[in-house]
């Protein structure tokens, strides 16, 4: 693929184009970020699921297949952040990206070792703070992104932030081809980042019949609840939506504890560590035990689904771009035709 395009985040990033595949829990492993990154794109590996000696293995396997750059998305919260950003200075990773906030600590140590920093944002304020931290770039997700989300449209927050900060901005929220990497550019941005389109592809791990209820969706299947861990939340509408947002406290704590053990066993986490962090997850509310434990299903929700297969008993985070999506191209025909579309898109309006 023959790719001249020349963007703030290209030029800092070292990437052909200016899209980035976001880091998508049990989503975005080694061969979708791989895959990402070889089509010229920067591919996230996700890595809140994962335990240290996981995490440093994935980025082993990525770094075998590509020799391009890629990043690593973190958990700023977390109780082994810092053990995590010293896994990456010590495997070289290109950036670190976050899904919070990361403390300025973090950021001078991550700066200080060559490593970019890239945290996702939702609102202004927060996007000048972390620049003023010292962060290198921003991704700024609008409502229409999937998981956890706000309620500003990306055509609302996306100005306000590109003109609030003096660091590259990537769009995210509502971003699938190339007539949006062609408006994110007019906005101001620096590039794109998608997540449910690099989902909807030949490399991504989700197990088929999933990816064929995203095909199938509308736009209207998609909906936002905050039934999962207490957090606005985008997704699938499905089976296990329906069960939690008509259960009582009593049937939701019961999923809380069951799905809180299975994560606690899977990362080897203590009680104590997993309640903590549910509590920096959930920005530090004086929240009942329940509510602390609910912080657990969004993890293993997405397993049942995205890892297992099980769409009735997990859920499906998704932006409401599924509802446009009706192929599962190569990551590298998603990076082409994203890249061509956007080009023929401003020459058409530059011949106007």
């Amino acid at each position: 693929m023959k790719i001249a395009w020349k963007t703030p985040l290209t030029e800092l990033v070292g990437i052909r184009a200016p899209i980035v595949q976001t880091g998508m829990g049990w989503v975005a492993g080694p061969r979708l970020v791989s895959a990402a990154a070889n089509a010229g794109a920067l591919g996230i590996l996700a890595s809140a699921t994962m335990t240290l000696p996981h995490l440093r293995d994935a980025i082993r396997e990525v770094r075998k297949r590509t020799g391009a750059p890629f990043g690593v998305n973190l958990r700023a919260d977390a109780s082994d952040a810092a053990d995590r950003v010293r896994l990456l200075i010590d495997e070289n990773v290109k950036v670190a990206s976050f899904a919070l906030a990361p403390s300025p600590a973090l950021i001078a140590r991550l700066n200080d070792a060559g490593v970019l920093v890239i945290p996702s944002v939702g609102a202004v304020r927060h996007a000048q703070k972390v620049a003023a931290w010292g962060a290198d770039a921003l991704i700024v997700q609008g409502s229409e992104g999937g998981g956890h989300t706000g309620q500003v449209a990306t055509t609302v927050l996306l100005p306000q932030v590109v003109d609030a900060v003096d660091i590259p901005v990537i769009a995210a929220g509502g971003f699938f081809d190339g007539r949006g990497l062609a408006a994110a550019l007019c906005y101001g941005a620096a590039g794109v980042a998608m997540g449910t389109r690099f989902l909807l592809t030949r490399e991504s791990t989700v197990p088929d019949p999933v990816k064929q209820r995203y095909l199938a969706a509308a736009v209207t299947d998609i909906t936002v609840t905050t039934k999962v861990d207490g957090l606005p939340h985008r997704m699938l509408r499905s089976e296990m939506v329906a069960t939690l947002e008509s259960s009582g406290r009593t049937t939701q704590l019961l999923h809380a504890l069951r799905h809180a053990a299975a994560f606690k066993k899977h990362t080897g986490l203590s009680w104590r560590q997993l309640l903590q962090d549910a509590r920096t997850l959930r920005h530090g509310k004086d929240l009942t035990l329940s509510q602390l434990l609910l912080a657990a299903n969004t993890p293993m929700l997405l397993k049942a689904a995205m890892v297992d297969g099980r769409t009735d008993t997990g859920v499906m985070a998704s932006g409401q771009v599924a509802g446009l999506i009706d192929d599962l191209p190569s990551c590298q025909e998603v990076v082409e035709r994203t890249t061509n579309e956007a080009r023929t898109a401003l020459a058409r309006i530059a011949s106007r």
